[in-house]
This record gives C-alpha cells, sequence and structure tokens, in this order.
C-alpha cells in the first residue's frame, strides 16, 4: 500500500463565539515532532488518561523517545492535537491491509484538564472531514471504545458515529478482559459531507 502523504497545516476549526478566557477554537493538527515528548509524556503520565489507552502508555522520556521515532513519527496518519500551537494530546487513523484495505480505525487521546471542552469532538470532525479523500480506498472509518469511556462514546455520537453494538471480552487491558463498543462512519454517511 502506497504512503499517504498527511497534510494537516490546512485542518483548522475555530470559532468566534467563544469568550477568550475559555477559547477552546483554536484547535489545529500537525505532525508529531521530537520536540513534543515532554508534552506526550504529560498526557500519558495521567492516570485518567491512561486509563483506557489500548497500548501501553509509557512514563519515561526513553520509552517516549523511541515510541515517536519508531511508532508515531513513521505512521501513516499520525498527529498532535495543538491548543494554540501547544500540543495537549494526538490523533491517528491505522489502515487494515488486505482484503480489509476498506478500513482504518481511528484513535484519539487527550490531556484530562482539556476534556469536555469539545476539543476531541473537533479534533475527530477534522479527521473525518478529510480521510476520506486523502484515502480514496476508504470506505469505514472505525473506532473502538471502553465501554466504561462514557466520554469517547460521547464524541464518537457527536461528530455522527454509528454506534454497532457492544464487542463483549473483546481485547485486553492492562490484564483484564475488556467489553468493548464498536462506532463506524461510512464514507457515504450523509454527515461526511457536512463536516467541511
Amino acid at each position: 500500500m502506497e504512503q499517504v502523504q498527511l497534510e494537516m497545516e490546512d485542518l483548522e476549526l475555530s470559532s468566534d463565539t467563544m469568550e477568550v478566557e475559555d477559547d477552546y477554537s483554536d484547535i489545529r493538527l500537525r505532525r508529531l515532532e521530537l520536540s513534543d515528548i515532554d508534552h506526550l509524556l504529560e498526557w500519558f503520565r495521567d492516570e485518567k488518561v491512561s486509563k483506557f489507552c489500548l497500548t501501553d502508555c509509557f512514563t519515561s522520556k526513553e520509552a517516549a523517545t523511541k515510541f515517536v521515532a519508531n511508532v508515531a513519527i513513521p505512521h501513516q496518519w499520525y498527529a498532535v492535537i495543538c491548543l494554540k500551537d501547544k500540543p495537549i494530546g494526538s490523533i491517528s487513523v491505522t489502515p487494515f491491509s488486505g482484503n480489509e484495505q476498506c478500513r482504518g480505525e481511528i484513535g484519539y487521546v487527550l490531556a484530562s484538564k482539556y476534556w469536555s471542552k469539545g476539543i476531541a469532538t473537533k479534533a475527530v470532525k477534522m479527521v473525518a472531514s478529510t480521510i476520506f479523500a486523502e484515502w480514496p480506498h476508504l470506505e469505514r472509518l472505525e473506532a473502538l471504545v471502553d465501554v466504561e469511556n462514557i466520554g469517547s462514546q460521547r464524541v464518537l455520537e457527536k461528530v455522527g458515529f454509528t454506534k454497532e453494538g457492544v464487542l463483549r471480552k473483546y481485547c485486553l487491558l492492562r490484564g483484564i478482559t475488556r467489553d468493548m463498543v464498536m462506532f463506524s462512519l461510512l464514507s457515504t454517511d450523509p454527515q461526511v459531507n457536512y463536516f467541511v
């Protein structure tokens, strides 16, 4: 599968209706850089954030550096979520291969002090508005969310993802088998056209 170039400089959502002191509208996505490691560590060290991460969260600078260099930078679609140019989270779309190349999985993480402010919803909308154009072979964007991660489920519902059901005992999270909720957004869903 050919490598798709991530062009995020133009991915921006803003609103002039919020008050300046609570302005969470200046959200941008950009490629992760090695200079972002301290920010990355800040949110992955937060127990509220790492509680639902399906991948192992790292707490050392060495582990974070290896992750950025070996996983995030070469990843086909991995970005940091920035608020006023400060990295506060990350978002990615991982393509499936072979007979499943029509699917991709979206995942995101956000520093807990920025929860419930609409930031994750904006970031997911930004990705959903461009990913089907960037990857024309993609027909389905899906997300797996822990059944207890109500906040993330709300994000996907607000964006217009369809809740397909609960996958019982679907994955292992810190040694415990967890139920997961499957969400999907199709390239043909009408709401995809309204994100732009």
